[in-house]
């Protein structure tokens, strides 16, 4: 892998994995433009998943330690059953991690991955455009609504199907306050990934040589942690907003494109 390739996939999982645009998907894509089988080298992908995990607890830092305060009160409070609401929604992710994992990854080795991905990203578009006409009770998310934006998560290992379109999309359809759905959908996530990364780390053997330098690696790292950290924080603002639509659209003709040139 060349630097620059390592550039534009690591904006391209900074800025994807927090727009409600499908990470999975769009370096499936970038693969097949590309002609590089980078995303599939293990140390590059937790290296660029950890930047943007990095990025999420910069933007969310106040909020992170505030919630690390509640819990270590050792009382039944505010924050405490945040965290056990965000424990809530991570039991479908969980289960499908634990005993499913090996048929995700065979998803993931399909001969025909972009027919997928662009049949999955017109099921987020779908998705997102429902939003459009969501009515917001100014709720805030409840255990329930917890475990059902934890199985829309649980959907989103599919390559196409966005996680931060698919669990902000659900929140809001469910009636929740939109800037609690946005940060909601941030902070759930942080465990799973780190989670994941950590098993894969301990299953790599680093001791065989790599393929991708340190300074791929390195400048990989940076692009996905800058390009997350603008698109982390531009993502609340468009979700206050109420500004999804226009992902729906940008979603169904991305998967339009990579239909057509699948088949």
């Amino acid at each position: 892998m060349t630097w620059i390739e390592a550039l534009i996939l690591g904006i391209i999982q900074g800025l994807t994995e927090f727009l409600p645009v499908s990470s999975s998907g769009h370096l499936e894509i970038g693969k097949q433009l590309l002609g590089v089988e980078a995303t599939d080298n293990l140390t590059f992908t937790v290296i660029v998943h950890g930047a943007t995990v990095l990025s999420t607890i910069v933007v969310f830092r106040k909020e992170i330690l505030q919630l690390l305060m509640g819990l270590f009160s050792f009382k039944w409070n505010e924050d405490t059953q945040y965290i056990a609401k965000i424990a809530v929604s991570m039991i479908p992710i969980g289960i499908v991690g634990v005993f499913f994992k090996d048929y995700v990854e065979e998803i993931f080795n399909s001969g025909n991955i972009l027919l997928l991905v662009g049949c999955m990203l017109l099921i987020t578009a779908t998705l997102l455009a429902f939003t459009f006409y969501a009515k917001s009770k100014q709720k805030e998310i409840s255990f329930k609504d917890a475990f059902i934006i934890g199985i829309a998560q649980t959907v989103a290992v599919l390559p196409g199907i966005s996680r931060s379109g698919s669990t902000i999309a659900t929140g809001l359809l469910l009636g929740n306050k939109r800037e609690s759905v946005a940060k909601f959908s941030f902070l759930m996530v942080l465990v799973p990934i780190l989670g994941e990364n950590v098993l894969s780390i301990l299953k790599t053997d680093f001791s065989a040589e790599s393929s991708i330098g340190a300074l791929p690696l390195l400048i990989g790292f940076i692009a996905a942690f800058t390009a997350g950290l603008l698109a982390c924080t531009a993502m609340i603002n468009l979700v206050k907003k109420g500004k999804l639509i226009y992902f729906a659209i940008y979603c169904a003709i991305v998967g339009a494109i990579a239909i057509t040139f699948a088949l």
